[in-house]
């Protein structure tokens, strides 16, 4: 039996107790609360939940962009931003945000152009060169994003954040805009970079069987705080194929997701109809700050 990446108990990325708040119009709302996962070096994990839950903020806390209210993030060990700064962290967002005016390769050229200006531009397009064709584009370096379908736009936005040579990737529903089809064909086509790449990944998706044909865990997530009620391990073997979306496992595991996210659901509009629970950090009136509202010992610190 082949084995996947993965295997390894020390995580490469800790959560412990994470909180976010945003404040609007005067009122802290608490966006993600006391949330806490690992992610083994070379795994496979999704965040999956419904819209509004915290998915995609949890996964800018991960990736360095958004420092959270409270708790402790770690990426290879050290805070996220530390490792934005070493370079251990690619991001791939649902929109494949291309430069128009530049060809494929150009494109993922530019943030080593960026990141590496010492390099020559042999050696950059060299490296270019070579993440388009692990991404099988290198049919299509002269192409412009307008020449391009949807996924293979989606291909050269990998390319480019694989170009810098993360040791993790943070997606956010890149596959979201594409057809069902091309979703699959997408899906399948990230499964072979990683088992060849063997880069840890943390994938945001709304498709329950896209996190379970791709991920060893899928992490599902609720709302009203957006929190993470279950780990779900993933129980299909490797290597997942066509067939692995027949297997028993993947029935099992799919129908499992399914009843977490509608208990999930069921439990946020009743704690939207309800008090604010406890632990969860209710809105603040007009001119109240945190500090104040810490003393009285309703909210953590």
């Amino acid at each position: 039996m082949t084995v996947s990446p993965g295997s390894a108990t020390q995580p490469h990325i800790l959560a412990r107790g994470v909180c976010v708040d945003f404040t609007l119009a005067g009122r802290v709302h608490r966006v993600l609360h006391d949330v806490s996962l690992s992610v083994p070096k070379g795994g496979f994990v999704s965040l999956i939940g419904p819209s509004g839950c915290g998915k995609s903020t949890l996964l800018k806390v991960l990736a360095g962009l958004l420092a959270p209210t409270a708790g402790d993030v770690s990426v290879a060990g050290v805070t996220p931003i530390e490792a934005v700064r070493q370079r251990r962290i690619g991001i791939v967002f649902q929109e494949a945000t291309l430069l128009p005016w530049k060809n494929a390769l150009d494109n993922v050229a530019l943030l080593m152009e960026v990141a590496h200006g010492r390099r020559s531009s042999d050696e950059i397009r060299g490296r270019a060169a070579d993440m388009l064709r692990l991404v099988g584009l290198e049919h299509a370096a002269e192409k412009r994003p307008a020449q391009l379908s949807g996924g293979m736009r989606q291909r050269v936005s990998i390319a480019r954040a694989l170009a810098l040579d993360p040791e993790v990737l943070m997606m956010d529903e890149p596959f979201g805009a594409l057809d069902a089809i091309t979703r699959e064909e997408m899906s399948a086509f990230l499964l072979e970079i990683w088992q060849r790449t063997k880069k840890t990944i943390v994938l945001v998706t709304h498709s329950i069987d896209e996190a379970a044909f791709l991920s060893r865990k899928v992490n599902v997530m609720a709302a009203n705080p957006g929190r993470i009620i279950e780990a779900t391990p993933i129980d299909l073997p490797y290597p997942r194929n066509e067939e692995s979306y027949a297997a028993p496992e993947f029935a099992r595991a799919t129908a499992r997701l399914r009843r977490l996210l509608k208990e999930g659901h069921r439990e946020a509009v009743a704690m939207s109809a309800a008090e604010p629970p406890q632990g969860a950090r209710p809105l603040l009136e007009e001119g109240e700050s945190t500090a104040q509202r810490a003393a009285t010992g309703e909210v953590s610190q």
